[in-house]
């Protein structure tokens, strides 16, 4: 049996990966008024006198919305919410595996962002903060923006963020390795929809100068016609030398490759022509743009992928339920860029330079250390910047 036939056997078997458990005993008279009426009704009152005692007085302090509509599900396109449930409960499973928050999944039964954007701001009162999931772009980037000005708690789309985070670990290290500086490397990201956009973004705040965006249509230039919003603000801070073109005529010379597209589109002969020593991160799941051996024969130094059953595995996993714990354990209103920038240096440093190497650049998804880490130093960071309220 293959792990997909197990998986849906599995799935059969649990009926749901998630449940409710009560954290109070209910088995008297007194236990019910202290739990229910009539003494249920004193926090009410004081939480009307002042909304920041829903963190006290509620479980809200802990928990996280899982919120999608269904429109991007893990590689598998536009299902639908109902779909989507399944990937959403994994979520909340991890969250509270590797974290202990407590998280809920919303799967919401619209694609209009007006809509989504005021469904997720109605609910946000029962909750610590937002987790988006599987929203597509360029849609996501609207709802994200707009929930931020919003609301008063952390929003935080993990499609983007989570694996920029993740990506910015690995390419501190990677750089370790071949003993270069993120300021003087050439980059290319193939594929500039949601996670590309936001990890070209990232790297840029962590010193990365040079940097070419590519989609399906070639290399991101500002005089393209019929670019999206998204893509015509990174047509005025990438590509500076203007450059047109395809991926192969992108990666001349490149340091670094970065792959959030699709399988087989990254050629040995592309890797060969990069820089000494190139970095080749191919994420696109379940198969990427080449296949590590290959990448690996074709001269790249360090090959880092999504994959679990090669090194290097970039996991959005070694990042949310961190960043979320420290969120929460500070009631930040929000995740910046400080605290992003915080978890990447965190998670980086977890590999100490005696270990690092070629096939050692990340920590490990099951390294006990790792929700600490990135949760004290986001923590940290929300305190430094300023949206930590405790």
């Amino acid at each position: 049996m293959d792990v997909k036939q197990e998986a849906m056997r599995m799935h059969e078997e649990w009926r749901g990966k998630i449940e409710v458990c009560s954290r109070v005993e209910v088995k008297d008279s007194k236990a019910l008024s202290l739990a229910y009426t009539p003494g249920v009704a004193e926090p009410c009152l004081a939480i009307q006198k002042d909304p920041e005692k829903s963190f006290s007085l509620t479980r809200r302090w802990n928990m996280v919305a899982v919120v999608t509509d269904g429109s991007a599900i893990l590689g598998l396109g536009n299902i639908g919410p109902e779909a989507g449930m399944p990937v959403m409960e994994g979520k909340c499973v991890l969250f509270k595996e590797f974290a202990g928050v407590d998280a809920f999944p919303l799967c919401i039964k619209t694609q209009d962002v007006d809509e989504l954007v005021r469904t997720i701001y109605l609910l946000s009162g029962s909750f610590g903060g937002i987790n988006l999931e599987d929203i597509s772009a360029p849609r996501c980037f609207e709802v994200e923006r707009r929930l931020k000005e919003l609301c008063d708690i952390p929003v935080f789309h993990d499609d983007q963020h989570g694996t920029a985070i993740i990506v910015g670990a690995a390419v501190l290290n990677a750089l370790k390795v071949v003993h270069k500086d993120i300021s003087k490397i050439h980059c290319v990201i193939n594929g500039a929809g949601s996670a590309g956009i936001a990890i070209a973004k990232h790297l840029m705040k962590l010193g990365l100068k040079d940097l070419i965006l590519c989609d399906k249509f070639g290399i991101i230039c500002e005089d393209m016609e019929n670019l999206n919003p998204a893509h015509q603000e990174m047509s005025q801070v990438t590509n500076r030398e203007h450059l047109h073109g395809e991926l192969k005529d992108a990666l001349k010379g490149a340091d670094l490759f970065i792959g959030v597209s699709g399988p087989g589109v990254l050629k040995p002969d592309m890797i060969k022509a990069m820089a000494e020593k190139p970095i080749v991160f191919p994420m696109a799941n379940p198969v990427p743009e080449i296949m590590p051996d290959e990448a690996l024969k074709a001269g790249a130094a360090v090959v880092g992928t999504g994959r679990s059953d090669f090194p290097n595995q970039i996991n959005n996993v070694l990042a949310f339920p961190g960043i979320f714990r420290g969120a929460l354990d500070v009631r930040a209103r929000d995740i910046n860029d400080e605290m992003k920038l915080a978890a990447s240096k965190a998670l980086a440093d977890l590999v100490p330079a005696e270990e690092l190497s070629s096939e050692y650049i990340l920590p490990k998804a099951f390294d006990p250390r790792v929700g600490k880490a990135v949760a004290k130093a986001v923590a940290e960071a929300a305190r430094k910047s300023g949206v930590a309220r405790i």
